[in-house]
């Protein structure tokens, strides 16, 4: 007996609900459309359209491992089809798989040589990979890089560009650029990046150096002496709110001020919410921040009566990225138990290089900032506990059973985030409807079950988890048996996905759930992604 696939008859149906996904996708309902090119699939899977199509909804959903494997298998089905390899090389793209994406492209020019856009992404992959070939020849290894937050002493920046000694700094910091890229001709990248950290932290701590005051003509929000204030913050919001920029000198003080604190914390923060008080979480931001207002108008201001988590990917894909991290920093400047952050997978070189914090940072700051921020970053703490009761983390759990807080507060988390082992899961896992683990359609991270959540929270003696890292309709969705929620924090994700934003409030001593819902408000016309790496624009 044929299979259903097989059938010759099915073909007609298969692709009336094609078309039905197509027009799901154009409505950016991008989970109908993974559900009705799958249905699709399973009445023709020898069309590798409905393959390619599929993997391009999944893109969508930021679900990149899902993607390569929808096109691997386009491709498996016709090795000529170039959406299938053009679909593999936009994931491994978003994934900054730069390498493994120009195979795809070139398969694409090869495919399709006269097609101008194939051409066009070739040049500019390639462009990439020349790029990321040179940034590994001049990387240097952890243990010779210097720290450029010890360079700097915010107390002396804010000199006029114009003023002769900022001119005699510009022109020896030529020259020493110089210096350096004749060092690497005449004795080569390794030897001459390991002199050009010796002189780029010694320029950096001159450069710095010097007293100055910042200029007269400035008229934005100053901070007096050491302490951020709460009218500081409240000026300077209202600054960002009218698209006006902080002065570096203060931000450079709210920035190494944050990252003192943050170094002392530990990877795993306990936190204490007092009988008759509240606590709330928020979920990703990602760089929303007229969104960001909004929830403070909507749950007031950060204070030690009303604390803050929030937990991760406070920045990318958001234009102002800028703003959200300067202003989240400043609260907990202000009063450190009014505001706890968490890493995100989005506080990473990596994510920020590709969508779009730092170019924004190169905008709106400087490159000295772009380091920084990366430093700052590796300090956050990965995970938190409400009461020892409610664990809250970015991304989710493991892929062995037996993980305690005490082998999460181990962790060594000032780096970058690895690729795989408890830190990567903390940052990217998901959890998964059905029982156990399975790979992640991310493709990185895996994805959990509710018997792994349950099991874990009987082994740490906790009651719930609670993870952000996802787009949910509602800005929030309950799973595992009521043992997991997911908050996010973004409504009108990259103003096309129509979803609902989200934050829980908790109230002790039960810290019982309580989850807001709320709709994006209106942003100046700057549109997401216009900071993010040019090439990943491009297929947008």
């Amino acid at each position: 007996m044929p299979s259903m696939e097989n059938d010759s008859s099915n073909v007609p149906r298969a692709e009336e609900i094609k078309d039905q996904a197509n027009e799901a996708f154009k409505a950016h309902k991008y989970g109908q459309a993974i559900e009705l090119y799958t249905q699709a699939i399973e009445l023709n899977s020898k069309n590798a359209v409905y393959w390619a199509n599929r993997a391009f909804a999944h893109t969508k959903l930021e679900e990149y491992g899902s993607a390569i494997q929808d096109a691997t298998k386009a491709i498996e089905v016709d090795p000529k089809y170039s959406k299938g390899y053009y679909r593999r090389g936009a994931a491994y793209l978003a994934m900054g798989k730069f390498k493994e994406a120009l195979k795809d492209f070139q398969q694409v020019k090869k495919i399709c040589p006269n097609d101008p856009d194939a051409t066009k992404k070739l040049k500019e992959c390639e462009k990439a990979v020349m790029k990321l070939k040179f940034e590994e020849a001049i990387s240097v290894t952890e243990s010779e890089r210097h720290s450029v937050a010890d360079s700097i002493d915010y107390h002396t920046i804010g000199k006029s560009p114009n003023s002769p000694s900022m001119r005699t700094q510009v022109a020896l910091a030529a020259v020493a650029v110089a210096f350096v890229a004749a060092l690497v001709v005449i004795v080569g990248a390794a030897a001459a990046t390991k002199v050009a950290a010796i002189v780029g932290v010694a320029l950096g701590t001159w450069w710095w150096g010097g007293s100055a005051e910042v200029e007269p003509q400035y008229s934005g929000a100053k901070i007096d002496g050491d302490v951020v204030t709460l009218d500081f913050v409240k000026k300077m919001m209202d600054d960002f709110k009218n698209q006006k920029c902080l002065h570096k000198r203060y931000a450079f003080q709210i920035v190494l001020q944050t990252r003192e604190m943050l170094q002392a914390q530990p990877s795993l923060v306990d936190i204490n919410v007092p009988d008759g008080s509240h606590f709330t979480v928020c979920g990703d931001v990602h760089g929303q921040f007229y969104d960001l207002i909004n929830i403070f108008e909507l749950n007031g201001l950060p204070s030690e009566e009303n604390p803050y988590l929030f937990n991760g990917d406070f920045v990318d894909r958001g234009s102002f990225s800028v703003e959200v991290i300067l202003t989240l920093f400043a609260f907990k400047c202000m009063c450190p138990s009014a505001i706890y952050l968490a890493r995100g997978n989005h506080e990473s070189k990596n994510m920020n290089k590709i969508y779009g914090f730092e170019g924004e940072v190169r905008s709106k700051l400087s490159e000295t900032f772009v380091e920084l921020f990366a430093e700052v970053f590796c300090c956050l703490p990965l995970a938190h506990v409400i009461n020892q009761k409610v664990f809250v983390v970015h991304g989710g759990l493991f892929s062995v059973d037996g993980v305690k807080l005490s082998d999460i507060r181990a962790i060594d988390r000032f780096c970058e985030p690895p690729e795989e082992g408890l830190m990567c899961e903390l940052l990217w896992s998901d959890p998964q409807p059905f029982p156990g683990r399975g790979p992640s359609k991310r493709g990185v991270g895996l994805s959990f079950g509710a018997d792994v959540t349950r099991k874990f929270l009987q082994d740490n003696n906790l009651d719930l988890v609670v993870r952000s890292h996802e787009v949910k309709d509602e800005g929030y969705e309950i799973e595992h048996d009521g043992k997991l929620i997911t908050v996010f924090s973004a409504p009108n994700y990259c103003d096309q996905m129509g979803n609902k934003g989200a934050f829980i409030r908790f109230e002790a001593p039960d810290l019982k759930p309580n989850v807001v819902t709320f709709s994006a408000v209106p942003h100046p016309d700057v549109k997401p992604m216009a900071y993010a790496n040019h090439f990943l624009r491009m297929f947008q």
